[in-house]
């Protein structure tokens, strides 16, 4: 972002922004387990990827829902071909009927297929929040008009 910032104008507008929707399922092994589905957003420009996602599913067998947004580093965020891996760190919350609600910190590896690419590609998570959660699904890109 800097460079960009450094390069001046013309290096600022090469930046374009991605907006990106996911789904998948994920899972969360905790002292109550959960399992579900994700939907998410999110906008990365360059490296940086802002994203929130929402999932529901079932806690310990009582309706669920898990919620996250998250700060993420793509390491190849231009690769077109092959894979590029990603890290995160953001702030979750899990609630389920009949029990309190919790906030976590989350910390998120991931690996994802040509970043780089419009239209869209599988990704796989593995991370910590309130438990270890793992997660697979696909994203689906759009290159915008304006950053």
């Amino acid at each position: 972002m800097l460079a960009a910032a450094a390069a001046g104008p013309s290096g600022a507008r090469a930046q374009r922004a991605v907006t990106e929707l996911r789904a998948g399922a994920t899972g969360v092994v905790a002292a109550r387990d959960f399992w579900g589905l994700e939907l998410g957003v999110a906008r990365r420009a360059g490296q940086r990827r802002a994203a929130i996602t929402l999932a529901p599913g079932d806690a310990a067998g009582a309706p669920g829902v898990r919620v996250r947004a998250a700060v993420q580093v793509v390491l190849k965020p231009a690769a077109r071909v092959g894979t590029s891996p990603y890290a995160g760190v953001g702030l979750a919350f899990a609630g389920a009927r009949r029990a309190h609600g919790a906030g976590y910190l989350a910390v998120m590896l991931g690996l994802e297929a040509a970043p780089g690419r419009l239209g869209g590609g599988w990704y796989a998570e593995l991370g910590l929040e309130g438990g270890v959660r793992v997660a697979a699904g696909v994203r689906w890109r759009r290159v915008s008009s304006k950053r």
